[in-house]
């Protein structure tokens, strides 16, 4: 029988990147994320990694892109205003063509804003995490179990294609405590790097790491070769989960902790005689656009969020159009209920 622990969603990230071979973690303390770093600063030294408090957010990801260079698996968490100091560095990372995994556990803003669970940061990490043309791979647990699954697979695929990789949480998952199954084993070799800045003994020509490119064709050629990459993986990276989507007049979509609230306001109007159904992104980038398009026979989107809007962009831009799409938020901390849900669906319904 394969054993549960029960863990706080921070920790429980943190010990499952370990698990996928994350010997280097660069962190700075910041509430809501901080267990996840003192997880890290027990744990590191006695597995022979390396855990180091950096001076600030700045030296954390500027920490990231040397040990990733160097040819390690790398990483940093932080909440809300201390990504924001991380974007000149994840900028370089993705003009560096560097794999590492960054942990958001957002909190409510803008400015230092409060310590409560939010999805404000979703343009953050999906449209400007940084200067210039790039993308990094988003992904939106909505459970600690998921917390653990996706550190791997972020790890893997930030290594496949060559990219940084976020893992966008939020003060409640990281707060919350679920049981949880840890992966099997330890991944602790991490995949051949043929490219990195590691040690050769001649038998190869010296790698450079760079992200500076002075000449404008060079320049351009590079980065409309990063983005063809960027087609591949909307092509064939799209996660998502669905709950009674098939008969659906009314579809949310909604992700992380605003999903399970939004599952709850479904099964609360199929008690009604009303038939909604849940989309519920994996990826946040890619957007699993094809599944929302797919649903022709829905009347109407409505996209929950902890936030202003944000998502709601991303819905609106794969319906095209077509639909309907109205938003439900809560902001500033505060928490949509499963009955603030159910009352917004019954207004759709009585519109369509």
């Amino acid at each position: 029988m394969t054993e549960k622990i029960l863990m706080k969603g921070n920790e429980a990230l943190a010990e499952a990147a370990i698990l996928a071979g994350c010997r280097h973690f660069f962190g700075y303390p910041i509430t809501p994320q901080t267990e996840l770093a003192a997880h890290m600063s027990k744990r590191m030294p006695k597995i022979g990694g390396v855990y180091l408090q950096a001076e600030s957010e700045v030296a954390a990801i500027n920490m990231v892109i040397g040990a990733s260079a160097a040819g390690a698996r790398a990483m940093t968490s932080s909440s809300s205003p201390g990504i924001s100091l991380k974007s000149e560095g994840l900028s370089y990372l993705a003009g560096s063509d560097l794999p590492a995994v960054i942990v958001n556990v957002q909190r409510a803003g803008p400015g230092l804003g409060g310590i409560q669970p939010s999805q404000a940061d979703y343009w953050q990490a999906t449209r400007a995490p940084g200067h210039g043309d790039f993308r990094l791979l988003v992904f939106a647990p909505s459970t600690v179990q998921e917390m653990v699954d996706l550190v791997g697979i972020a790890f893997d695929l930030g290594d496949k294609y060559r990219m940084p990789a976020i893992i966008l949480s939020d003060g409640l998952l990281g707060q919350m405590m679920e049981p949880v199954v840890m992966p099997a084993g330890s991944n602790t070799k991490v995949p051949e790097r043929p490219w990195a800045t590691c040690g050769h003994g001649g038998k190869r020509e010296h790698n450079i790491i760079n992200s500076l490119y002075i000449d404008p064709p060079n320049m351009e050629a590079i980065t409309k070769a990063r983005f063809r990459k960027y087609e591949e993986i909307k092509e064939k990276e799209q996660r998502r989960e669905e709950y009674l989507t098939d008969d659906a007049d009314v579809v949310l979509v909604a992700y992380g902790a605003s999903a399970r609230i939004s599952r709850s306001a479904v099964d609360m109007a199929r008690k009604e005689g009303i038939k909604a159904g849940l989309i519920r992104p994996i990826t946040l980038w890619p957007f699993p656009d094809k599944a929302i398009l797919s649903k022709k026979a829905a009347k109407a989107f409505l996209c929950v969020e902890m936030s202003m809007g944000q998502m709601v962009d991303d819905v609106r831009l794969a319906i095209n159009g077509k639909k309907d799409v109205i938003f439900f938020g809560r902001t500033g901390g505060m928490v949509p209920t499963p009955a603030e849900v159910l009352k917004e669906i019954k207004k759709i319904k009585g519109g369509i």
